[in-house]
């Protein structure tokens, strides 16, 4: 029990570190600010941090920069050198080779012909390039987590506290994977003002953990989309799913809002490979 009690302890420490990473990426940070965050000994903590998280704490503000980099170049019109100089970077020529090293093409490519480029394409249904999407019927979900106010790019945010909010009160054994319920329409809400669900599917038949927020879904058919790709390319497929692609099935979508579920993540998998499931219920 203490040693359970050891490790929640820690996990919530090093989330709360991660935290405050993702709140101040356009700030110097440096290990020993980072370790008061964590409330840690500053000569030791950063070894727990990789022993725990799988990662250094170099490799998480840097995967997390350039994930924003991603963003950056997919949805806004920053030149390459305002990204590499908002990324870190005074030098934009190391800029684009840590970005190549992480999304296999550097930024001024990856703009221009990236995965995100093909949902842009009239004519994806005779390119090799077809997504996976498919109708299948589904049993009640119900989805826990904690709940977002703001731009979806910035979900991860709430994902950290969700996981530091477990971390100290448990409930893991209930996930069936990792999701997130986005209630909001990004193109007619203020940014602002958009609100989601960061948590976790449960399990059939396990009550939601204390302290969350819950939204059940309904038994029913449902298109899958699976993209394979950067969460920066997510918003394009939406786009897509949405439009094209419920006006050429004959289908219509259903009440329900859409869900996200996660099938790996970025601490197990290159942005490249990242397997994100769009659900979309059908009316």
């Amino acid at each position: 029990m203490a040693k359970d009690a050891g490790i929640r302890d820690y996990r919530a420490r090093l989330a709360r570190v991660r935290t405050y990473i993702r709140a101040n990426l356009d700030r110097p940070l440096n290990l020993d600010d980072l370790a008061d965050v964590a409330c840690l000994s500053r000569f030791h903590w950063h070894r727990t941090y990789r022993g725990m998280t799988g990662e250094t704490v170099w490799q998480t503000v840097k995967r997390l920069r350039l994930h924003r980099a991603a963003s950056d170049l997919v949805n806004g019109s920053l030149s390459i050198e305002e990204i590499a100089k908002r990324s870190g970077y005074t030098n934009p020529r190391a800029f684009s080779q840590a970005f190549k090293a992480d999304f296999g093409l550097p930024p001024l490519r990856y703009r221009a012909e990236g995965g995100h480029r093909r949902y842009d394409n009239p004519d994806w249904q005779e390119t090799e390039d077809m997504y996976d999407v498919r109708v299948e019927d589904h049993g009640p979900v119900t989805i826990a987590g904690l709940i977002h106010t703001g731009p979806y790019i910035d979900v991860g945010a709430t994902f950290e506290r969700f996981g530091s909010h477990l971390a100290m009160t448990g409930g893991w054994e209930k996930s069936a994977g990792m999701a997130a319920v986005y209630f909001s329409d990004p193109d007619i809400t203020p940014p602002e003002e958009l609100k989601s669900l960061a948590g976790m599917a449960l399990k059939p038949g396990e009550a939601p953990p204390a302290g969350v927020e819950t939204c059940a879904l309904p038994a029913g058919r449902y298109a899958v989309l699976t993209h394979k790709g950067p969460y920066a390319e997510l918003a394009k497929a939406y786009h897509w799913l949405f439009g094209v692609w419920l006006a050429e099935s004959g289908e219509s979508a259903g009440p329900a809002p859409a869900v996200e579920r996660y099938l790996n993540t970025p601490l197990d998998a290159a942005p490249s490979e990242l397997l994100t499931e769009i659900q979309m219920q059908l009316g």
